[in-house]
């Protein structure tokens, strides 16, 4: 039996650990502050999110994409004219111009939310 049997279950046990204890942690801290005599609205968000999660979601993902498209095409372009490896060209451009597209999502999500 090999170690890829016992690599689902710990990382699947971590992600069980880490939500338990985010969950019990939150949950003493509500009962002290309860005991203390706070006022339980402090326990909500008061501020409303202007910009619904979904247009934020959809305007970085469609970033990414095209992202990745041209990084795609970059890598193409950078093997059959400048005749650098596939494996050199096709991963280095994907994830430079990938992360460039997120930059990019970060701050037009950022216009975003402040115009609204």
């Amino acid at each position: 039996m090999g170690s890829e049997v016992i690599i689902m279950p710990a990382i699947l046990g971590v992600i069980f650990g880490i939500y338990y204890l985010y969950i019990s942690s939150r949950n003493k801290e509500r009962l002290a502050l309860i005991e203390k005599g706070a006022d339980a609205s402090i326990f909500f968000n008061s501020k409303k999110s202007l910009t619904p999660t979904w247009k934020v979601l959809v305007l970085n993902l469609a970033v990414l994409t095209m992202g990745i498209g041209l990084g795609i095409f970059i890598g193409n372009m950078m093997h059959t004219t400048f005749g650098l490896p596939e494996e050199v060209a096709f991963p280095g451009t994907i994830f430079l111009v990938g992360g460039i597209s997120l930059f990019t999502g970060f701050f037009l999500t950022k216009k975003l939310v402040e115009r609204q």
